[in-house]
């Protein structure tokens, strides 16, 4: 982690995400992108019935620019290397040219999650980048004064495809020193698996991780895949819980959703997501 972005909108869960970040560039090293984008939707801008002249971009820009400058004014970013931005548009456009142009390694962000018909109809920012990131994404919601992870839960069915958000996985744990705690949910009805189908599965996935001494593993009984990742990883008493995201899109991402948005919105722990 070597770039770490934080895209902020004054709020107290942005305000959060930016602690978090600025912690884990101290610890890493890292240069630390902080952006703001003013949103504005696309029908402003073109059209003969709404229009958005320059000079009230202009008049924009400056007010966002004179009130970002003051939320940087923090004594927790002190010492670091801090790139600023402001950009107009949409801010998961904008969030996604900078981790693209720039080379980011880490995402980090604050959520107030969603829920109710907010969460089908409107979503979050926050959402829509855990769906399309190609980077992981560190979503947090809590206030942190410091940021003490000694245990991480790994949440999968353990297919194959897993593989590789489990090694990156293990290389955050081991950032912080972190124990690595694998989480299986089994669910009841046609979705059910013996303890010892699900160990077999296991073992086959940490034979190809090269891992297979691992032995941190816990199977949760549970109605549902979220709520099972969420109280698996309070019943071991996890500080982050890491997952795979398959980001689906369309129709697709409609009728399926996606287990990784679902956990970040419901979640009082800080989830971070791996694209597969």
């Amino acid at each position: 982690m070597k770039k770490i972005l934080v895209p902020v909108d004054f709020s107290k869960p942005a305000e959060n995400a930016l602690r978090v970040a600025a912690e884990l560039a101290r610890k890493n090293k890292a240069e630390l992108y902080v952006l703001h984008v003013v949103e504005m939707a696309e029908t402003l801008f073109g059209t003969e019935q709404f229009n958005v002249n320059d000079e009230q971009i202009i008049f924009f820009m400056k007010m966002a620019k004179k009130r970002f400058a003051k939320f940087l004014e923090r004594p927790y970013l002190e010492g670091l290397n801090v790139i600023d931005s402001v950009e107009v548009g949409s801010p998961t456009m904008g969030i996604n040219e900078v981790v693209e142009n720039d080379n980011i390694d880490l995402l980090v962000m604050g959520s107030n999650g969603a829920s109710g018909i907010d969460e089908i109809l409107i979503g979050s920012n926050t959402e829509k980048v855990v769906r399309h990131s190609n980077v992981p994404v560190l979503v947090v919601k809590q206030e942190f004064e410091n940021l003490n992870i000694k245990d991480i839960v790994f949440a999968s069915n353990f297919e194959e495809e897993n593989l590789n958000a489990f090694k990156h996985a293990k290389t955050f744990a081991d950032s912080f020193d972190a124990k690595l705690h694998l989480l299986y949910v089994n669910l009841p009805g046609n979705q059910f698996y013996s303890s010892e189908e699900i160990t077999e599965q296991i073992k086959k996935f940490l034979d190809k991780a090269d891992m297979s001494d691992f032995d941190n593993i816990k199977i949760y009984n549970d109605y549902t895949i979220e709520l099972g990742v969420i109280n698996g990883a309070k019943s071991l008493g996890a500080d982050l819980i890491a997952m795979p995201t398959h980001g689906r899109k369309g129709l697709s991402h409609f009728f399926n959703g996606s287990i990784g948005e679902d956990v970040v919105n419901h979640s009082t722990l800080p989830v971070i997501t791996f694209k597969i």
